[in-house]
């Protein structure tokens, strides 16, 4: 019999918490279960439960929210394909952006089915990002790749476990085609493991309240979170919005790739529209449609209800217009390794479209980009191939109340900076230098967040190095007044003191002991003029000693006396 009555608060909440305690649960099972240090010290992973509709009904708590729309595009491309083929034990597995929902390849899903019976009641899902997954270059993550089939193994949806049982084949076929097939291999236990607890939790909730019921939580909450969030929706000002940015450049020489929006907002419903985009370019820096979706939910969200859960009730109630073939809605073989960067850009676009709308919630330009380093080669200890990946934070930018927040990761990407000392245990490297990129934030009434700068030097052998950034020629920018914050860089510095620029998207660089990679990132824009900057503030830039005198008199210069400084 069917459980048709309506839910009272109370009820919802204490079921709605306790799905979110099994995401919660599958995500700390596969942090600490996995080999990578991309997972296990910097969590670039996500879990999730979906309906037996594909609808995302619950994420971990530290989920990322780039990885929002890629697990409900996994499900409803299960859902097409196999349909009421889908059977208990079943894990299905996929990456690839243009045929498995995914958003690029290093991001590996997993999915598996909640049966009730015969009855699919729901998915438990996760996605991970492996720190390889083949291709041209180490990492996956190098620049200036110009098609997707460079850019490492495509996986389409396919059955890693058919009713329980090992695809023995499809696995064997997987590691083959990655580096450190070892650690591959250990990641994606962790994530098997993962998923198959959280199909045993729902299991035991469905043990507990009965299947009827928890599909109408499933139902209450998507209708509820897509309530609140068109409310949100309904409290900014009708009107139409614009805003556009560039990207640096693709890797191949395409420079200043446009990005173009107008928002379109009546009532409760809003439009976000991206024609005038530029088309998608040879470089790995294109989008696909779930990875714009996941930046455009997630920019929404933040500035009109951050307390509100990520799922399929937040897709219902934005309307996303990207033509097909652009730069936000590349068509194959379009190629998207290092799409992190292009949805920070979008981020960006967003919060400059609505910050008249939205003054006290919009922040400056963020470090936007998500810039990343491989480090890859023999480990001498070991005798053993290894690969450190890591993705590296930046500046916040400026706040209405308050500084940008100094080298942190920011809007989807949410990991952690890998601690030096996780580093050097794991990786035949050594960190020379790892602090904050003085002068590096935009000036402003509230000042941009700082870059973060890491001199890496191998120990003992020669490596590769590929380096990719953004922001490193578009500086990010200030606003309401504010200033815009100092550009990335990446660079090459020799024991005889010889120091060699390089370009944003540098690969397949040699390294030897006497030289180190010095990874510069993007500091971000200020909020409101610099003049109204308090005088307590000057000084704790000074004490800090964040910030020069020669940066304080160019860009403060009713400050630009230390004594005064202090009064």
């Amino acid at each position: 019999m069917a459980d048709d009555r309506t839910l009272d608060p109370i009820e919802l909440e204490i079921r709605w918490n306790g799905l979110k305690s099994v995401a919660d649960e599958c995500f700390l099972t596969l942090m600490r279960s996995a080999f990578s240090t991309n997972i296990k010290e910097r969590h670039d992973h996500s879990t999730a439960i979906a309906d037996a509709e594909g609808r995302l009904i619950v994420q971990a708590e530290q989920a990322l929210p780039i990885h929002l729309a890629s697990m409900a595009g996994l499900m409803k491309h299960i859902l097409a394909q196999y349909g009421d083929s889908i059977a208990p034990g079943d894990i299905f597995i996929g990456n690839d952006p243009h045929v498995a929902g995914g958003t690029h390849l290093p991001d590996i899903n997993l999915a598996t089915p909640v049966f009730d019976g015969d009855r699919l009641i729901a998915f438990v899902a996760n996605i991970v990002h492996h720190a390889d997954v083949g291709g041209a270059s180490a990492g996956s993550m190098s620049g200036g790749l110009d098609e997707i089939y460079k850019e490492g193994l495509r996986i389409p949806i396919v059955r890693l476990y058919a009713g329980g049982e090992l695809q023995d084949d499809i696995m064997r076929i997987l590691l083959l085609n990655m580096r450190l097939s070892d650690e591959r291999k250990g990641d994606l236990n962790a994530q098997i493991a993962a998923a198959r607890l959280g199909r045993r939790r729902v299991e035991e909730i469905v043990e507990r309240i009965g299947t009827d019921t928890l599909l109408r939580v499933f139902d209450e909450i998507v209708v509820r979170t897509n309530q609140r969030m068109r409310k949100a929706i309904s409290g900014l000002p009708d009107g139409r919005y614009g805003f556009s940015d560039v990207m640096d450049d693709d890797g191949t020489g395409v420079r200043d790739i446009r990005i173009n929006l107008t928002i379109v907002k009546q009532g409760d419903r809003i439009a976000f529209d991206f024609e005038g985009t530029d088309p998608q370019v040879p470089g790995n820096i294109n989008l696909t449609f779930n990875a714009t979706q996941s930046a455009v939910c997630y920019s929404l969200k933040a500035l009109l209800d951050p307390e509100v859960p990520n799922n399929q009730g937040i897709f219902d109630a934005i309307d996303i217009h990207a033509p097909s073939g652009s730069f936000v809605n590349c068509v194959s073989p379009g190629a998207v390794a290092l799409r992190a960067n292009t949805c920070q850009r979008v981020v960006d676009i967003v919060l400059g479209a609505l910050a008249e709308a939205l003054p006290d919630r919009t922040i400056g330009a963020a470090n936007g980009a998500n810039t990343s380093a491989v480090f890859a080669g023999i480990d001498p200890r070991t005798g053993g191939p290894y690969v450190y990946l890591e993705t590296l934070g930046g500046g916040m930018g400026g706040r209405a109340t308050k500084d940008g927040k100094d080298g942190v990761q920011v809007h989807i990407t949410n990991t952690s900076n890998l601690p030096v000392e996780a580093i050097e245990q794991e990786y035949p490297l050594r960190v020379e230098e790892y602090a904050l990129v003085e002068d590096s934030g935009g000036a402003g009434r509230f000042r941009g967040g700082m870059g973060i700068r890491r001199s890496i030097r191998p120990v003992g052998h020669v490596c590769e190095f590929n380096g990719v950034g953004e922001r490193f020629r578009n500086r990010p920018w200030g606003i309401f007044g504010g200033q815009p914050g100092e550009h990335g860089r990446f660079a090459l510095l020799r024991d005889d003191g010889t120091r060699t620029p390089l370009p944003p998207k540098a690969t397949g660089l040699r390294l030897s002991p006497d030289t180190i990679a010095v990874i510069e990132t993007p500091g971000a824009g200020g909020y409101g003029p610099p003049e109204q900057r308090s005088p307590a503030a000057i000084a704790e830039d000074r004490s800090t000693q964040k910030f020069s005198d020669r940066y304080i008199a160019e860009h403060y210069p009713q400050f630009d006396r230390p004594a005064e400084s202090a009064e």
